[in-house]
């Protein structure tokens, strides 16, 4: 998010904003980077020694300038104030589409090209053609499959994680966790409830939602939210805010979630008990809350640990994987976070990663503090999954004394 500030230009020198000319640079990246996505695929398959008939090279120029012009006007009447949900969905897979074929124009486009060129295969226009034929067929299985990958129940990632400072009362713990549902244009109420149905096999004690549930309010997606309600947990579910929560009434989705029984963790935590040990969970508002303007929202560890004893251990969720900073100086033992997707279309993980010190699975960051970052339940915007594939996870928390405290473990 962006805003005005009242901070004097020197003020802003000293804090380490970008100078002047770099910050207007940065604000044509918006413009340029959807000219790139078209125009560099368009380039490699039709202009770069393929000679094609001509109306096969006029033709196929028109669709990438019509698709230059059209995602983005789809995207806004999808996502801005229009709301509307037929043309968020056509913009949003274009994105997707646009996304493969720039991604696999490049790779294939460099490392075809100079393999076949090596080999002696054929010549300059044959080369030129067969880039072109492998590129469309590379992204038509991937979409294909990244549609399918997205649509379905995500699989559950089982996950042992010990806790130096976990009692043995509470060894074997089984907390299940779901993210980024993201309800949207496409509607997923079928979906959701077969996600509800399988973390319900899972018999969890505590149930987590990190967030971003939905793009859209509370009432437009209720819906498809509405079988979290059936969710099932021996102590508590629990949920923290998202920054999308914050683009469409976040205190909707709080009374929602309030209203589907789940209690939301709003810098505040609970107590699990077990076998006279205890575990403290907290939970704070996604990162993005203060600049919201919604008077109470932002993120707030110290209020969220506020009266709970110092030697316990403390599992904190964060939708955010970046929080974690704060949270090891607070000494939390486990955060639990989503936002990354894990990606979600390859390799945009790269660009993740400049921006969250983690994209998926389990990390340590200080002296006592693991994370574990989900790559999400459900997908955001455009509808595909490619090599990040979205999952369910059930984390079994185990003291390092109790007997089967014998380290971290995957599977």
């Amino acid at each position: 998010m962006t805003g005005t500030s009242s901070t004097p230009p020197a003020a802003d020198a000293a804090q380490g904003e970008p100078p002047g000319r770099l910050r207007r640079l940065m604000r044509w990246i918006p413009l340029v980077a959807p000219v790139l996505l078209w125009a560099v695929p368009c380039w490699v398959l039709l202009h770069t020694g393929q000679h094609w008939p001509r109306p096969v090279a006029l033709t196929g120029t028109a669709l990438f300038a019509l698709g230059l012009v059209a995602m983005p006007l789809a995207m806004a009447r999808g996502h801005g104030r229009r709301q509307q949900d037929g043309a968020a969905i056509a913009g949003d897979t274009l994105l997707g589409a646009v996304w493969v074929l720039f991604t696999w124009s490049v790779l294939l486009g460099v490392l075809l090209r100079g393999a076949l060129a090596a080999a002696g295969a054929g010549d300059a226009q044959d080369r030129a053609r067969v880039v072109t034929w492998a590129v469309l067929g590379t992204a038509a299985v991937l979409l294909a499959w990244g549609y399918a990958e997205a649509r379905r129940v995500p699989r559950v990632r089982r996950l042992e994680v010990e806790l130096p400072r976990l009692g043995t009362g509470l060894d074997g713990t089984r907390v299940a966790l779901i993210t980024d549902t993201h309800y949207g244009p496409l509607d997923r109420a079928r979906w959701s409830a077969r996600v509800c149905e399988t973390v319900n096999t899972l018999e969890a004690d505590l149930v987590c939602h990190t967030g971003d549930i939905a793009d859209g309010t509370a009432e437009r997606r209720r819906a498809q939210a509405a079988p979290l309600g059936t969710v099932r947990a021996s102590r508590a579910r629990v949920y923290v805010t998202g920054n999308h929560e914050y683009y469409s009434e976040a205190q909707g989705w709080v009374d929602l979630m309030d209203e589907l029984g789940w209690e939301p963790l709003r810098n505040r935590h609970l107590l699990l008990e077990r076998g006279g040990d205890t575990l403290v969970v907290a939970g704070v508002d996604d990162v993005t809350a203060e600049s919201s303007g919604l008077a109470g929202h932002r993120a707030h560890l110290a209020g969220a640990l506020d009266g709970a004893d110092a030697s316990l251990p403390v599992l904190l969720l964060a939708h955010q994987p970046a929080f974690v900073g704060r949270a090891a100086e607070h000494g939390v033992d486990l955060q639990l976070s989503g936002h990354t997707h894990g990606g979600q279309i390859w390799p945009f993980h790269y660009l993740v990663r400049l921006d969250q010190p983690a994209v998926a699975g389990l990390s340590r960051h200080g002296v006592r503090t693991q994370l574990y970052t989900s790559r999400g339940t459900g997908f955001w915007g455009p509808p595909f999954r490619v090599f990040a594939p979205s999952e369910i996870t059930l984390l079994v928390l185990r003291s390092p004394r109790g007997p089967a405290g014998s380290g971290t473990t995957a599977r």
